[in-house]
């Protein structure tokens, strides 16, 4: 073959070479900014102090609910709300649902600090512990209940 020849076929070589590392990088960036989605993220709480650990979260309002569970409506939901809300006194509730780690049904709640806790009801209604964090199985330790008494772990 003369050099001639050789050029196209080093031309498309160096050229695949190249979209092939573009796109690579592409991918990786992408992976480590959060992946593709379109839509424009929240971070109302990107401006207090040690929101950074926060804000590596998922955002509990649309991360996807945990396996076996269900998002509350109705009654049900009001009385989790209220038991949630009287636990975090000032806190938003985020949303509430059924629980797949030891409770019947858990509500996430911004507190008026910024930060977020997984409060824990029981059938009863009553809140057995708040977890610190969006939850999850083996979330935050129990913290205790607004009253000073120690919150009830409902785990094993």
């Amino acid at each position: 073959m003369s050099p001639d020849q050789r050029r196209p076929k080093t031309w498309l070589i160096t050229t695949a070479a190249a979209l092939g590392i573009a796109l690579g990088a592409a991918g990786i960036a992408g992976a480590i900014t959060g992946g593709s989605s379109s839509g424009a993220s929240s971070t109302s709480g990107s401006s207090t102090s040690g929101a950074s650990a926060a804000t590596a979260a998922p955002n509990p309002a649309t991360a996807p609910n945990g396996p076996g569970e269900t998002l509350l409506t109705g009654t049900t939901a009001e009385k989790v709300k209220a038991a949630a809300l009287a636990a975090v006194p000032g806190g938003t509730i985020i949303r509430i649902e059924t629980d797949s780690d030891g409770s019947p049904y858990e509500a996430h709640v911004t507190k008026s600090d910024g930060s977020q806790v997984t409060v824990k009801v029981d059938a009863s209604f009553a809140v057995t512990s708040t977890e610190s964090g969006f939850g999850g199985p083996g979330g935050g330790a129990p913290h205790a209940l607004p009253n000073g008494a120690p919150a009830a772990s409902t785990g094993a």
